[in-house]
Parts: structure tokens; sequence; C-alpha cells
């Protein structure tokens, strides 16, 4: 498939307008038709070819300067292309290392880790998991106790993290482990890369309300790692954890996923034919009303990033208003299904009707990327001054 058309020098100069009708093409051009509007998120065995498309097109790290293999969009440009894939239900990649540990490599690692590591994203050498999460270190991240001990030059690690997503799937997880216990708690953090086929390395599947193993339990049993393997310096590990913790958070905190239930309500309110129906069109209407807000307020941030303005306090207020509503749109969504609404499998067979599958991805929106708690307090310590 021939992919000259859509590679420029740079796509910065062309119109916003110009940007998303390219976009537009790609999209229609290349994706594979039988992976759009997935009712879940893809294995790798399933999604390698949109992403092998991906890579080849040059089109698979929005993010990424041009000098290391990304296609060098500005903020204003990779917010274009993100809402782009949302409205056309394109399949969501293994995107940890485009997405996470290719640009804090870009800013925080060696020479030798980026010329090793960014390359192998890119050509889907390797598929990489986020190793944060432990089973009493979800919400409070810097309470983790997976620790790695230096020895000679190998760091032994021994621990456990958990919700690791598609760690089935990778051949290497980044991680947050402890290396000195002695300061604060955030003091002691680093960041560490670990192959997955290192001895002592048990991954375990955790079935979800889907029944689908997307996550794992990873076990890690005196695991020897190079000493040359820490990204940044030792014990640094928790100002890259923030600053990736805070892009996710602006991603999860954009109006994708409630535009997403929204479009899907609308389908379901015509299969059952309640488009004239005045109790959902007042619904439907409310909705369609708190997402133009959420959308003027996720703007006034997207604005921010253009102008390269630093982010504050309001990250996590777009995690809440965004998480809060896609749980009340689908809440709606499986009312009005009745009893259909107890099939996990589509409605008709069809993914653009699958209502239950985005209910229970609802469900957890309000507790990865950080809670609705920890956003709560976030806010009331930074902008109403409480203790």
């Amino acid at each position: 498939m021939a992919h000259d058309a859509f590679k420029l020098d740079d796509y910065n100069a062309l119109p916003d307008e110009d940007f998303r009708a390219l976009v537009r093409r790609f999209l229609a051009q290349n994706h594979p038709p039988h992976l759009r509007h997935p009712a879940k998120r893809l294995h790798w065995d399933d999604a390698e070819p949109w992403y092998m498309i991906l890579s080849a097109a040059g089109w698979l790290a929005p993010n990424w300067p041009r000098d290391h293999g990304g296609m060098g969009l500005n903020p204003g440009k990779q917010l274009i292309y993100v809402e782009e894939f949302e409205k056309f239900g394109a399949a969501r990649t293994p995107d940890h290392g485009m997405m996470l540990l290719g640009p804090l490599l870009i800013n925080y690692g060696s020479e030798e880790q980026k010329a090793h590591f960014l390359p192998r994203i890119l050509s889907g050498e390797h598929i990489w998991c986020q190793g944060y999460s432990e089973p009493n270190a979800g919400s409070d991240l810097a309470n983790l106790r997976t620790e790695a001990v230096l020895d000679g030059d190998e760091w032994v690690v021994n621990g456990q993290k958990i919700w690791t997503t598609l760690a089935g799937d990778a051949d290497w997880i980044f991680c947050l482990v402890r290396t000195d216990k002695t300061g604060k708690k955030q003091e002691g953090i680093s960041f560490l890369l670990i192959p997955l086929d290192t001895p002592g390395i048990t991954i375990r599947p955790i079935i979800n309300l889907e029944l689908d193993d997307e996550f794992s339990e990873v076990f890690f049993d005196n695991v020897r790692v190079p000493k040359g393997n820490i990204v940044g310096e030792v014990n640094q590990g928790w100002t890259m954890a923030k600053n990736l913790l805070g892009f996710e958070r602006i991603f999860l905190g954009g109006p994708r996923q409630s535009a997403s239930a929204l479009a899907k309500l609308r389908r379901l309110g015509q299969h059952y034919g309640l488009l004239d129906d005045p109790a959902f069109v007042d619904r439907y209407a409310g909705f369609q009303m708190e997402l133009e807000d959420h959308q003027a307020i996720f703007s006034r941030v997207a604005d921010k990033l253009r102008r390269g303005e630093r982010l504050g306090p309001e990250v996590s207020f777009l995690k809440l208003n965004q998480t809060a509503l896609y749980q009340r749109i689908t809440e709606y969504g499986l009312e009005l299904m009745a009893e259909d609404g107890g099939l996990l499998a589509p409605l008709m067979g069809s993914n653009d009707l699958a209502m239950p599958t985005q209910f229970l991805n609802a469900r957890a929106a309000t507790i990865y990327g950080g809670t609705t708690q920890v956003q709560k307090n976030i806010l009331a310590k930074a902008v109403l001054d409480l203790p």
C-alpha cells in the first residue's frame, strides 16, 4: 500500500482544516475495515496489521520529533489527529511505547537508550507495558514497594505490579521501583526498563467484567536487570512518573469517550424508535449541552498547550468532568436497552450499538489514570488551598 502521499516534510505547515482532511483521507484509505469500532481493547495479534500500517506510513508516533521518526506534530495538530482517529472509530494499538515511554526516553534517556529502544518501538519489535500500580500502591503511587537493589552491574528486582494493561502481549515493561528506603517516599524511586523474558518474571492474567484478559499481575522474583536500564538518574524517577501521568490525564480528560458514548446513544435511540420521544430528546439534549461545555473547557486547555504554557490542576478537573459525564451517558444507554443491556455481545451484532461494554469501561474510567478521589484531593489542595 502506497503511503508517499501522506508523508510530508512539515505537517504543522498545513492549515488545521487541511490537516484534518488529510487525517480523514489517511484513515479512509488505510484503516483495516474489520478493525473499526472494536468492542474492546485489541490484543497485539489483532492490532498488529494496523500498527504496521501506521509504522510504514510514518504515522505511528504523532507526538515524537521528526528526527526520532515521529510526525513532529505540534499540540494543536496532535489534538486533531486524536479527534479524527476517535471519530472514525480507529482501533487503538498497544501504545504504551509510543505514547508514554517514547517521549520520556526522548526527554530523559541516554543517547544509547534512544538509539536502541526508539527504532524498535516504531518497528513493532518491542511492545511495551507499564508497571506502576501495585496491590497497596495504586492511587497512592509513592507508596510502591517493588524494590531494585544494586548488585555489581545488575539491579535485582523483587515485588509485584497489578492492573498491568496488555502485559501478556508485551516484550518489555517500564517500571517504577524503589531504590532507596531511607528518605522521603518520592525521593527513592527510579525508572527501570525490564525485558519480560528475564528469568524470575511471572505474568498472571486478570479476567475483567467483560470476560477479557486485558489486565495482568506481574511478579518479580530476584529478576536481574542490567545497571544501564535505569532511565535518568537513580532515585529521580518520581519526576518522570508525574510527567507521564500528567500527559495521560490530558488524554483521559478529552471529550472523546463521552462523545463516542453520546453518538452510540443516538444510534440506540434510532434503533428503538425514540428520536421523537420527548423524554429521550430531553435527556439527549442535556448530555449534548454538557459535552459542549466540556469541549469548551478542553479547548481552553488545548490552547494553553498550543502556546507551550505549563498546565496546572485543570488537568485533574478535565478528567473528573469527563469521566462523570461518560458514566451518566452510558447509564442512560443501558437503561434504554432494558433486557438487551444484559448482553456483552453487541446488539444486532453491531459494535455501533455495543453500549454495555462502554458502560463497564465507564466504571473503570474513574479509577485508571488517577482515581476521582485523588483528582479531588489535587484540586482541593492546589485550587482551594485546603490542607
